[in-house]
């Protein structure tokens, strides 16, 4: 049976899997994209990266008991995964303040938080992913109350546990974003995929300079992007360094 294709967005596209209608191909391409979409280009090898990191990611993330869409890695490109109902806003998760955080409010770039803050914007380009409240997300009926406090609570206990896994790789986790849909029992089940497109990312070795480890090396044109990310999959030991 030939997959058909169900969605292409900005960097991964999704087909149909026809061993099993509850699952779809999740496809990363080499593209990538800032400033909704403003900036972009193809990065030979980005997609390879980001689809190994992100199996490694929520393959962890499942040992703390907690539902991903990640079922298994199909090729170095493409995974399965279950077919989710997405919500239409995504969770973000700052530990340091940074970018568009210290833009709003006077603050400076790189003030640890004393706690995680949570931001949850409405997924829409053409509205610029408007910062919305939880109670938007009720009055435009989005999501009910019960989900959203799940939603939170995983939301931070991700965060808490990346913390670490990123702390013994020497990575600082400056903040996140993640995406949540329901599967066919109406669990919450953490989606899309988790990877330096949706991390940011810096060094945490205290005698080197901050180095980018993530997409504002793209954003910003700071480094190149495949090395960048090579580093992170190294780091995490996703990738081995070959031994010449």
């Amino acid at each position: 049976m030939v997959r058909q294709k169900i969605h292409e967005g900005k960097t991964k596209i999704l087909f149909s899997y026809p061993d099993n209608i509850s699952y779809i191909c999740q496809h990363f391409t080499d593209n990538i994209t800032a400033f909704n979409n403003q900036k972009n280009s193809i990065i030979n090898g980005k997609g390879t990266l980001c689809n190994q990191i992100s199996a490694y990611l929520m393959q962890k993330i499942s040992t703390i008991n907690i539902k991903t869409h990640f079922i298994k890695k199909l090729n170095m490109r493409e995974q399965v995964i279950k077919r989710l109902k997405m919500f239409p806003f995504e969770i973000v998760v700052r530990n340091i303040a940074y970018g568009s955080l210290t833009k709003k409010l006077p603050i400076e770039d790189g003030l640890l938080l004393d706690k995680p803050l949570i931001e949850i914007f409405y997924k829409d380009d053409s509205k610029g992913d408007p910062l919305i409240s939880e109670e938007h997300i009720y009055l435009a009926k989005l999501a009910s109350q019960e989900q959203m406090e799940e939603i939170i609570d995983v939301s931070l206990r991700i965060n808490d546990f990346l913390l670490g896994i990123f702390a013994s790789a020497e990575i600082q986790l400056v903040d996140l974003k993640f995406e949540f849909g329901t599967d066919m029992n109406e669990n919450i089940v953490l989606g899309d995929e988790i990877s330096p497109d949706t991390l940011r990312l810096w060094n945490q070795n205290e005698n080197e300079p901050i180095q980018i480890l993530d997409k504002d090396c793209f954003r910003n044109d700071l480094s190149d992007v495949l090395s960048t990310y090579k580093t992170v999959a190294y780091k995490l030991n996703v990738l081995k360094k070959k031994i010449n």
